[in-house]
């Protein structure tokens, strides 16, 4: 009797806990599928239209700059070298044609250049500083929109934010309903707008910033050229 008794009393505490433990696994589950990400993008609100626009605009634009400025910086080794060879030995003319056959900032420059011979140097190397800025122009062409999107992009997303608030609290003032749930379930859905923005706007300024980077390699690389060939203008001739 003794024996059956502590068998009862041990079965009515263990089963409490097992329904406990099968309540806040169904719960996990259900909490899993309700943060899904896709899930949260759609509930996000129409502001995540916007915001996706953005995205893909900054991916487009970084895209397309990160390429043109890699090839904007690639030249061949014996490029300048052989503009040495030929200028040296007069040959002006194969110089010049070297120089338009080169798809590079550089090689446009140093043909500016190559065209000024037999005019004073200041005059040289200020037209070929008039033909680096013009390259320059056209590697930072649309950087202004990474830019832009940096800084917009998380404003869209606090605006969502706060949209999303005051209709919560709306509802609220509507149903008289003030239950945590209640209220965090508003809340987090309308705070992804502001992650979203964040997140874009973030990668927007590093690839900002990376680009401007890789400009400045180059712009770097035009200067070192531009001062090689200005000391070749100064060498005495034999």
């Amino acid at each position: 009797m003794l024996l059956g008794l502590v068998t009862f009393m041990q079965d009515s505490l263990l089963l409490p806990k097992a329904d406990t433990v099968a309540a806040g696994v169904n719960a996990a589950a259900a909490t899993a599928q309700e943060i899904r990400l896709w899930d949260m993008i759609v509930k996000g609100g129409p502001l995540m239209i916007p915001l996706g626009i953005l995205s893909v605009i900054a991916v487009y634009v970084f895209v397309e700059r990160f390429i043109t400025i890699q090839k904007a910086g690639k030249l061949e080794d014996n490029f300048m070298p052989m503009i040495r060879d030929h200028i040296t030995s007069d040959n002006i003319n194969a110089a010049r044609s070297l120089s338009k056959n080169t798809n590079s900032p550089i090689a446009r420059m140093i043909d500016k250049g190559i065209q000024r011979i037999g005019k004073p140097i200041d005059n040289i190397e200020k037209s070929m500083e008039n033909v680096g800025k013009l390259e320059i122009y056209k590697m930072e062409k649309n950087l202004v929109i990474l830019a832009i999107v940096a800084g917009i992009a998380p404003m869209f997303g606090f605006l969502g934010t706060i949209a999303g608030m005051i209709q919560t609290f709306f509802n609220i003032s509507q149903t008289s309903d003030i239950t945590l749930s209640t209220i965090a379930g508003g809340i987090y859905v309308k705070m992804v707008t502001s992650a979203a923005g964040l997140i874009i706007g973030l990668v927007a300024y590093i690839g900002y910033s990376y680009l401007n980077a890789q400009i400045d390699k180059v712009i770097n690389k035009m200067e070192a050229t531009t001062g090689e060939f200005i000391d070749l203008m100064q060498t005495p001739t034999k």
